[in-house]
């Protein structure tokens, strides 16, 4: 297929903006981009889809969703407004462990059954990548049961799917005051079992004092590693723990959240070139008042990548656009910055280097846009119109 006439940003240093422009796919591959008028003879051939003016993307990506859950939190949302805080909820028995109720005692198939509209909302709003993780189960039963309705809906949506293992979510009831006791009984088997059974792209952990430690969290990152797993981490949401320098020492991809971030742990995420997940629905939901250090961030030039965050509690959010609206509303990054951040830096935060630009050789993922510029897609507070995704070089 052919794009023609499109307005095309690259997203190959920054919007990389090219006027009039053709985009020619071979397969699920994009084979050449550029000027319309500098069109090899080669792709002149190709079925013509003409996008009359229109904004193309690469296809946004989601690079921190854990989409996959039973239940709501609406009454904690109650409680917030009324004054309770995240820590005084969770530690009264509710945040997540409410949700893990829930989840263990849903069925895989109603699992899936109540992910995929959330996905869904997700694909309406641009996505054609998406993370999601586990972490609501906290038994090697239940985790493993979330890690393969991650896979199946990968196999029943348009959209590729990244699982990852987050175990190390919480700590459950049965294992309260016991945490080292519960990576070494729950974290550590489900994660050998994903492993063996292909339900794993990448491990994740909460550091946090309501969740675990540095060092509760070793033989879990060891235990990624010696299985060639990439790793990644919650780190510094509501306090500083050193788990942002600690994920970047261990190579991670990512380090999600952030608010609290020392500039000790900015300089090691740059030195390691760990991406800093910005997740401004948590921020907002949660009426936090710290803010990431996104000057920092930028200036150390730690690459920016920005998520929904798709949750029941924190982040009940499943538009894109809303999250880069947000991301440029609280947190002041540039329209640029959050585009990137959803393309070709949310990529890096998942290990994936053949998408997130629009490329020759990388994959044919895109979005074309009713708008005449890709700064309406951070400016309209989620509303913006997609007009079509191209997903593996198909329309759809």
């Amino acid at each position: 297929m052919l794009l023609t006439h499109a307005t095309l940003a690259t997203m190959t240093g920054g919007y990389a903006l090219i006027p009039d422009a053709a985009v020619a796919m071979e397969g699920d591959r994009i084979a050449w981009a550029g000027p319309l008028a500098d069109l090899p003879a080669a792709y002149r051939s190709l079925p013509e889809h003409d996008c009359a003016g229109r904004l193309v993307t690469p296809g946004l990506i989601d690079c921190h969703t854990p989409a996959v859950f039973a239940g709501h939190r609406a009454v904690e949302f109650e409680l917030r407004l009324k004054g309770a805080s995240y820590e005084e909820i969770a530690r009264a028995g509710g945040g997540i462990l409410s949700t893990v109720i829930a989840t263990r005692a849903a069925s895989e198939e109603e699992l899936l059954a109540k992910a995929l509209p959330r996905v869904d909302q997700l694909i309406a709003s641009g996505a054609t990548t998406i993370e999601v993780k586990s972490g609501y189960g906290l038994t090697v039963g239940d985790e493993l049961k979330m890690l393969r309705v991650a896979r199946r809906i990968g196999q029943s949506r348009p959209v590729t799917v990244q699982a990852t293992h987050l175990a190390a979510h919480a700590i459950p009831p049965e294992f309260k005051g016991r945490a080292a006791a519960y990576i070494a009984e729950v974290a550590l088997p489900s994660l050998r079992q994903a492993h063996a059974e292909g339900l794993v792209d990448a491990v994740d952990a909460f550091c946090e004092g309501i969740a675990f430690s540095i060092n509760e969290l070793c033989p879990l990152f060891a235990e990624a590693k010696a299985f060639g797993l990439p790793v990644k981490l919650h780190a510094e949401q509501l306090s500083d723990l050193g788990g942002a320098a600690f994920a970047a020492g261990h190579g991670a991809l990512s380090a999600d959240h952030l608010e609290y971030l020392s500039p000790e742990g900015v300089a090691a995420m740059a030195r390691a070139g760990t991406v800093a997940v910005i997740l401004p629905g948590a921020f907002y939901t949660l009426r936090e008042s710290q803010l990431p250090p996104i000057a920092a961030l930028r200036a150390a030039g730690v690459p920016m990548a920005v998520a929904t965050d798709l949750n029941p509690g924190s982040s009940p959010m499943a538009s894109l656009t809303l999250a880069m609206n947000m991301a440029c509303t609280l947190f002041r990054l540039t329209p640029e910055e959050a585009l990137l951040g959803t393309t070709y830096h949310a990529a890096r935060a998942l290990g994936l280097a053949d998408r997130g630009r629009i490329a020759p050789g990388l994959r044919a993922d895109m979005c074309l846009w009713d708008a005449d510029h890709p700064a309406e897609l951070s400016y309209r507070i989620g509303a913006t119109a997609l007009h079509q995704r191209i997903y593996g070089g198909r329309l759809g």
